[in-house]
């Protein structure tokens, strides 16, 4: 999946445009509900963050998850990482281009399930 089809998957999906909160840093793109958390974060970095031996850079996107998941999907399936450069406990990483679409659709619905405004109940 390219960066450009991520972000038509997101708006596609929630009607959700990427914001860029980070000062002369026009490629690192946030997507947050309306509550303000953040679902989603893509970035490009260089391969050697991922553990590569490489300097290339790839486009990857951070999502929240739970612990479980995380513990058993990152470094087992291709292309989903321990997260770059967030708490390795609730987020990972996924490379754009070596995880595959399903995986990808998949965890943006978990992480933008795990941010969202709780409904409270009148009891």
């Amino acid at each position: 999946m390219t960066r450009e089809e991520f972000e038509a998957l997101v708006l596609d999906t929630y009607g959700i445009r990427a914001d860029y909160p980070f000062e002369e840093d026009f490629e690192t793109g946030v997507f947050r509900h309306e509550n303000g958390k953040w679902f989603a974060i893509a970035m490009k970095i260089s391969e050697r963050k991922l553990g590569k031996c490489s300097d290339m850079t790839t486009n990857i996107v951070n999502f929240k998850c739970a612990p479980d998941v995380i513990e058993s999907i990152a470094g087992v399936e291709q292309g989903v990482y321990r997260a770059y450069h967030m708490n390795k406990t609730h987020w990972l990483t996924v490379s754009l281009e070596e995880c595959d679409d399903d995986t990808i659709s998949w965890l943006m619905g978990i992480s933008y399930d795990l941010t969202r405004s709780k409904t409270k109940r009148k009891g």
